[in-house]
C-alpha cells in the first residue's frame, strides 16, 4: 500500500538539458506562398526534430513599431506567431541554417537553455524510445 504523500516512480523527476529555439514572425509572412511559421514546421518534421509548436499571440510589435492586436475593432492582420522548438542542443544547432532563408528578412531567432522534467521511469534507461520517436526510430530513419 502506498501512502498518498510517498514519492512513487511517476512522481520522480527525470531531467535532461535541451535547447529551445523560438522563432518569432509575423502571421501574414509568407514563403513561397505558404506561411513561414507553417514550412517552419514542415523543415523540423523533416529534420527529425522531437516536435514543435506554433502559438499565435493576441498582441505585439517588431521591428515595424506598429502594435498588431487581435481586439475585435483593430484591423490588424500580421499577429506575432512564435515557433517553439525543444530537443538536443546539436540537433537544434543542426537545425539553424534550415530555416535562415525563412527568417532572413524579419524573423527573430532565440535559443534557450532549458531542462526537459520528465516524471515517471525515463523508458530510454531501460532500452526504450527517445521521446519523439516509435519503437525508438524517427519517422526519416524508417
Amino acid at each position: 500500500m502506498t501512502t498518498p504523500n510517498a514519492p512513487n516512480a511517476s512522481s520522480t523527476p527525470h531531467t535532461e538539458r535541451a535547447l529551445r529555439l523560438t522563432v518569432l514572425v509575423g502571421e501574414s509572412d509568407v514563403w513561397h506562398h505558404r506561411p513561414v511559421f507553417t514550412e517552419i514546421v514542415h523543415r523540423a518534421h523533416r529534420a527529425g526534430l522531437s516536435g514543435a509548436s506554433v502559438l499565435r499571440g493576441i498582441e505585439g510589435f517588431g521591428a515595424s513599431s506598429m502594435i498588431h492586436t487581435q481586439r475585435l475593432l483593430s484591423l490588424s492582420e500580421d499577429l506575432p506567431v512564435a515557433v517553439v522548438i525543444v530537443d538536443e542542443e546539436e540537433r537544434v544547432r543542426a537545425f539553424l541554417p534550415l530555416i535562415a532563408e525563412l527568417v532572413a528578412d524579419g524573423g527573430r531567432v532565440v535559443l534557450d537553455a532549458c531542462e526537459i522534467v520528465r516524471f515517471g521511469t525515463d523508458d530510454r534507461e531501460h532500452g526504450g524510445e527517445r521521446p519523439g520517436t516509435r519503437d525508438g526510430k524517427r519517422d526519416r530513419d524508417r
